[in-house]
């Protein structure tokens, strides 16, 4: 809503990169591509999203993320923030919370000794950047950005600043999808 209305120039917020999103925003990238995982506490029997069947989930609203674990058999619940949802987890409100492993495991990392993550990825999310249908000149501008930031080193340096805290061994850049 915020692309469609002009309020912002372009979106940087773990932006999974969809086909229905792509037909109301442009979107470009990804800068990182992940995978949907399971947050649970950290006395939690719960090893996948296969244990969850008929649990409540919590996820942001209006993620892909509460479809997905929908589509496993899990009672989604949306919550306004993660940070909520991690701390539905921690009160026993929630069996689990689940979103991009990326995002979980920082929650973890937040809450040692308290939350982990666990299971397979059971999603591919393709983390890209949103912008406006009326610039599409942005597309060729931001993947000149992330080129210039995977071929500097900066892409790896900001992946391990952020997320190597928490375990999470920085991949290959990934491929950026063509500009249309």
């Amino acid at each position: 809503p915020y692309l469609e209305s002009g309020k912002v120039d372009v979106v940087l917020a773990s932006y999974s990169i969809t086909d229905d999103r792509r037909k109301v925003v442009g979107q470009t990238g990804p800068y990182m591509v992940t995978g949907q995982q399971i947050l649970v506490k950290e006395d939690s029997d719960v090893a996948g999203i296969e244990d969850l069947k008929g649990k409540e989930v919590c996820s942001v609203t209006g993620s892909t993320s509460l479809e997905n674990v929908k589509a496993k058999g899990a009672k989604g619940v949306g919550a306004d923030s993660y940070s909520e949802c991690a701390e539905k987890v921690l009160d026993g409100t929630y069996a689990a919370m689940s979103t991009d492993g990326s995002i979980l495991a920082g929650l973890a990392a937040q809450n040692e000794g308290q939350l982990k993550v666990v299971g397979d990825e059971f999603s591919e999310e393709r983390i890209g950047v949103g912008y406006s249908k009326d610039h599409p000149e942005m597309c060729e501008w931001i993947n000149g950005v992330l080129e210039k930031a995977f071929d500097d080193g900066s892409w790896a340096e900001a992946f391990e600043l952020t997320l190597g805290p928490s375990g999470v061994e920085t991949p290959e850049p990934p491929e950026l999808d063509a500009c249309q």
